[in-house]
């Protein structure tokens, strides 16, 4: 690939959530330039940080970039500087040499799996419990353990999961920020805790959009990402609230709180916690994965296929995830669909021409399977969901026809 110039046009107007005005879809994939940065699909607050999702004089994205780029790494001395990470790591003692957060899904699997069996480690696996659990989802997690892992279920207090996931959506148009935080916390807490000082996550999330190449540059996640303010519970933005507000108007105790409260980034250092991305070291290809998890670790796909998407085998283990994926489509006018078909394009699964069109045929299409289970579980009315959903629709995406919400902007 040739030295390629990413344009940023400082001047663009931006809309909300910072997003730019002028639509655009990258010419490679079927992603929009509408994606946001992880501070803002975290957040989901009105910013003005602009999207990372940037696109080339040639109208690709840096994701697409990013694949490329993938293509002339030399996988082989990659995989030596992961033996060498694993050697200064590795225990003699039998106890736990590092910690892998896992769902049961199909990339956790792959990587607990490539680390105990290929590579002779002795994993920790780790997991932050779904809201609520698909039976597919808990079948995997229980067929991950029984292929021959040691796990930590970590389920949050029920009532106080709900409510700061009932004021998330309410709030943000974000159900699943709560989870996210949870799910970031974890895997550094259970480090500290059982003083094991190396965690494997997949790939980064920066590689479908966000600053990719320079992200994936070295294997290491920013500390920051994961023991930064909300390490000190003043500091705390859950479900749009601050801590003072959590606890006045929500009943919510100091000591409820505290699983979503981030590890400080002084003992992160103190007990030198490493966190690294498998997607560094392999050729990262969830397909790939998901053949690797059925053969190896009791992973099953879904009988039918994923509402908002054509994949059966991603994302599959929360009635809640969903609707995290349904509020991206209301905000940034990316659904399931266009991200499973970009990724499956820039690994050469399909043509744009083919996720095009499946974008087209799946993309806004509602989740109706768990929809009742999702308002039971924050506890609104139907007529409650569709106000806050209309409530958060960007304007310079949206509009009106028939009485029907429709999106201005299609890939083609």
């Amino acid at each position: 690939m040739s030295e390629k110039t990413t344009v940023i046009d400082e001047a663009r107007q931006t809309g909300r959530y910072g997003l730019p005005l002028d639509v655009k879809f990258c010419a490679k994939c079927v992603m929009s330039n509408q994606r946001p940065s992880t501070v803002v699909e975290w957040k989901h607050a009105n910013t003005d940080k602009k999207p990372t999702n940037l696109f080339d004089e040639e109208g690709i994205c840096d994701a697409c970039q990013y694949a490329e780029v993938k293509e002339k790494i030399d996988w082989n001395e990659r995989e030596r500087e992961f033996r060498d990470l694993l050697d200064r790591h590795r225990k003699k003692d039998g106890s736990y040499d590092c910690i892998v957060p896992s769902s049961g899904g199909k990339d956790s699997g792959y990587v607990g799996h490539l680390l105990k069996h290929k590579y002779n480690m002795n994993p920790l696996t780790v997991t932050w419990a779904p809201h609520w659990y698909t039976d597919v989802g808990w079948k995997n997690l229980q067929g991950f353990i029984h292929s021959g892992f040691d796990n930590i279920l970590f389920t949050p207090n029920g009532k106080v999961h709900r409510t700061l996931t009932r004021l998330a959506f309410e709030n943000l148009c974000h159900p699943f920020q709560p989870f996210i935080i949870g799910q970031k916390s974890i895997a550094p807490k259970t480090a500290l805790a059982h003083n094991i000082p190396l965690i494997f996550y997949g790939e980064n999330p920066a590689e479908y959009g966000g600053n990719a190449i320079e992200s994936n540059k070295n294997s290491k996640m920013d500390p920051k990402f994961f023991s930064s303010v909300e390490s000190d519970i003043n500091k705390v933005f859950l479900g749009g609230m601050n801590a003072d507000e959590l606890i006045q108007k929500e009943g919510i105790s100091r000591n409820e709180l505290s699983p979503y409260i981030m590890p400080s980034q002084e003992d992160i250092e103190r007990k030198n916690i490493e966190v690294h991305f498998c997607g560094y070291f392999f050729k990262w290809d969830p397909q790939e994965n998901y053949y690797y998890a059925v053969e190896n670790c009791g992973f099953q796909g879904n009988t039918e296929r994923t509402e908002g998407s054509y994949s059966k085998y991603s994302s599959i283990d929360d009635r809640i995830d969903y609707f995290h994926y349904y509020t991206t489509l209301v905000k940034f006018g990316i659904g399931r669909a266009t991200h499973d078909a970009s990724q499956e394009i820039r690994n050469h699964k399909i043509t744009r021409e083919e996720g095009v069109s499946l974008v087209r045929r799946y993309d806004a299409e509602f989740p109706k399977k768990y929809f009742k289970d999702f308002i039971e579980y924050i506890g609104i009315t139907e007529e409650r969901f569709w106000e806050i959903i209309d409530q958060f629709r960007t304007p310079h995406l949206w509009e009106k026809s028939n009485g029907d919400w429709k999106l201005k902007y299609q890939v083609s």
